[in-house]
């Protein structure tokens, strides 16, 4: 039987009555870094977003920018290490090393981890690809530290804490995680969720190199050869400038045919939302949402979608959102620019009609300029 009465304070509930002073171990850790993911000579255009919004948050902190490079000795890692300085990194943590031509999770997590432990960084933050999420999980695993994954906004909090926010509950809700007595603060960001910064030509900064300590013969992982995935580049959603999808609303599998048609005229990539993929109406890579493909176009048309918070967050940096659907209460009026309450099976053919009338071919593809 408690013994407390109304008057006895009680401890505060969720973050507030957590210990927010760290361990004396990671007073030490400082600025924001951000993991450059080279693959076969390639920098993924995430690792530039996320440069922008680690300026932001170093800004804020009143610390420096970094990029990590971890890659082979060649001219290609070289150019990444100055196109990080390019999108505003302050100094480049360098790793280069020929076990780094493939990536391999194990010696990876040895160079980031390593370079973790020797300079002590308080955020480091990578892109949710494939490569990255392996990176990422490995690293913090090892570390000891918390990660969150498929962040949607990051900010810094009044005591600086990272404030990493991402939906839960299959999209349901979003929430605001932190990582308070570890060090560092991880998170992942997919693909176009941030903004892409200005690219400045700036001279090559400070480059801190650091060796790889670890034998090939160390490693478990063998690269035996490379194999293109043949479907890579069919679907190019997160960075078309014109996408038109399609829901449940659209009532059946043969009446995608009517996004497809107008994404023709138009010039534009074609998508749906979560529940098409679910019911096997069109292939896992055309999903537009928290759970399939983020993206950013100048012009998003959405057909009999509902507007859920998963697929929200996957399309609301649109430049303009039309949105068709026969329920005014839907709750995608709440973020379209432009809202339509009609049917959109009926809509969609006059649509199209209308512009492939006033559309010439030369001006479709010039129509999101």
């Amino acid at each position: 039987m408690s013994n407390a009465t109304p008057d006895t304070p009680r401890p505060p509930a969720g973050r507030a009555g957590m210990k927010k002073e760290l361990p004396e171990r990671f007073r030490a850790y400082r600025h924001v870094w951000v993991f450059i993911e080279l693959e076969r000579g390639q920098v993924h255009s995430v690792s530039f977003e996320l440069l922008g919004e680690g300026r932001k948050l170093a800004d804020k902190l009143g610390v420096q920018l970094a990029g990590v490079v971890l890659g082979p000795p060649e001219e290609a890692t070289q150019n990444a290490v100055a196109q990080a300085f390019a999108y505003g990194a302050d100094l480049v943590y360098f790793v280069e090393a020929p076990l780094l031509a493939d990536y391999r999770n194990e010696p990876f997590t040895k160079a980031m981890t390593d370079l973790v432990d020797t300079y002590k960084p308080e955020i480091l933050l990578l892109g949710a690809t494939t490569l990255g999420r392996d990176l990422a999980g490995s690293v913090a695993t090892t570390l000891l530290t918390g990660l969150t994954a498929d962040c949607t906004e990051l900010d810094v909090d009044a005591d600086g804490s990272l404030a990493a926010t991402r939906p839960t509950f299959g999209g349901s809700l979003l929430c605001t995680i932190y990582t308070l007595n570890y060090r560092p603060q991880m998170a992942t960001v997919r693909p176009r969720v941030m903004p892409m910064p200005q690219r400045a030509d700036r001279a090559i900064g400070r480059v801190i190199v650091h060796k790889l300590s670890l034998a090939e013969d160390e490693i478990v992982t063998k690269i035996l050869g490379f194999l293109p995935d043949s479907q890579s580049g069919t679907a190019n959603l997160a960075y078309a400038d014109v996408v038109v999808a399609g829901g449940l609303g659209l009532g059946g599998a043969e009446n995608l045919q009517l996004v497809k048609s107008l994404a023709r005229a138009i010039g534009a990539e074609f998508g749906c939302s979560r529940p098409l993929v679910q019911k096997g109406w069109m292939p896992a890579d055309r999903q537009i949402g928290q759970t399939g493909k983020t993206i950013r176009p100048k012009l998003y048309i959405a057909a009999g979608i509902s507007g859920a918070i998963q697929h929200r967050v996957g399309v609301e940096a649109a430049d303009l959102i039309v949105a068709i659907n026969t329920d005014p209460n839907a709750p995608i009026f709440d973020f379209a620019h432009l809202g339509i309450v009609t049917d959109a099976v009926r809509f969609l053919p006059a649509l199209t009609e209308a512009f492939t009338r006033r559309l010439s071919p030369h001006s479709r593809d010039k129509l999101a300029s």
